[in-house]
């Protein structure tokens, strides 16, 4: 489906402009005149511009379809993907090129406007990181502090969210609680007092010290401590816990997107969702992945997907031999 530059092309532009082009310039949805089949070019303003042009994939030497393996690999792998299997499988000269691409599509696995967590929501947080000595509280050095939300699905896990934080005060806390969580939920916490003021943000607050109980932090908040034992243990084992902590967000993102849709048999879905998601966000430079503290790419707003993308879809699930809903 996918084997020339024009099939992959064809792809994006359906995904970029569902509703026909229209001139990232001057925005008027026009019919564009059309140079070398790559270029297009406004009938208003006569700007040229491309299908990857704006995207993640703009400037990219290697061809599209490479591109395409590599993501349909990503999305097929349940525990994750490393740079060096990735240069591996696609047969890239470079490890810096596949460490790249790898950091380029994990800014693309967090969907614009997506659903925030309802009904009961269990939130602690965990240090990634090698141990520490003679810590006082929640203090940190060479650590990193996470914060993680999951949601009560019966005694299974829903969704979860997870956010680096740079400490456990109640303002970062409840901005994540404000960023991931409906308000008129049921936020189940431990008796940290950055906890305290939940309640004041339409939340019901349900507390459990810690302190002093016979049972442990991982029977008192099951959910949210499995997820954390679940991301550490994939940080050591696909990772090799050589994450560094500047780009820590990134992988958390990855790990929330493959967590939350760890029961979806089916592959193409998922492979159409990040493609998706990497043409709705600004190019990302070699430079901006190296120095995170810049600002970091705009995210759009979704679009809507026409009919016959939603065709292209379907043959890929059939291809891929799954069946299933995400």
């Amino acid at each position: 489906m996918f084997s020339t530059e024009a099939s992959c092309r064809k792809y994006l532009f359906c995904l970029r402009w569902p509703d026909g082009f229209r001139c990232p310039r001057c925005g008027e949805a026009t019919e564009p005149k059309i140079d070398r089949e790559i270029l297009f070019r406004c009938a208003k303003c006569k700007h040229q511009t491309s299908v990857t042009a704006g995207t993640i994939f703009q400037d990219t030497r290697t061809p599209l379809t490479i591109w395409f393996r590599a993501i349909w690999w990503i999305t097929t792998q349940k525990n994750g993907a490393s740079a060096i299997t990735l240069q591996k499988i696609l047969g890239l000269k470079s490890y810096e090129t596949a460490w790249a691409w790898l950091h380029k599509l994990r800014r693309a696995m967090v969907r614009p406007g997506r659903e925030l967590l309802s009904g009961r929501v269990e939130v602690d947080e965990c240090y990634i990181g090698a141990p520490e000595n003679d810590m006082r509280g929640r203090e940190s050095v060479d650590k990193t502090l996470v914060v993680v939300a999951t949601e009560e699905n019966g005694k299974g896990i829903g969704r979860i969210r997870l956010k680096q934080i740079p400490s456990a005060s109640g303002a970062n806390l409840i901005r994540f609680l404000r960023e991931s969580v409906a308000p008129g939920s049921v936020v189940h916490t431990d008796g940290w007092r950055g906890y305290s003021k939940v309640a004041l943000f339409g939340y019901e607050h349900q507390v459990t010290v810690l302190k002093g109980k016979q049972e442990a932090a991982s029977e008192l908040l099951p959910r949210v401590h499995l997820v954390i034992s679940l991301l550490k243990r994939w940080q050591m084992g696909t990772h090799q816990g050589a994450v560094s902590h500047k780009h820590l967000g990134y992988y958390l993102d990855e790990f929330t997107f493959r967590f939350n849709r760890r029961k979806s048999m089916n592959r193409g879905k998922l492979f159409y969702r990040l493609i998706q998601q990497a043409v709705a966000i600004e190019p990302v430079p070699l430079d901006k992945i190296l120095h995170p503290e810049k600002k970091q790419p705009r995210k759009l707003p979704p679009q809507k997907v026409p009919a016959n993308v939603e065709r292209m879809n379907l043959v890929t699930e059939l291809a891929s031999g799954s069946h299933g809903r995400i």
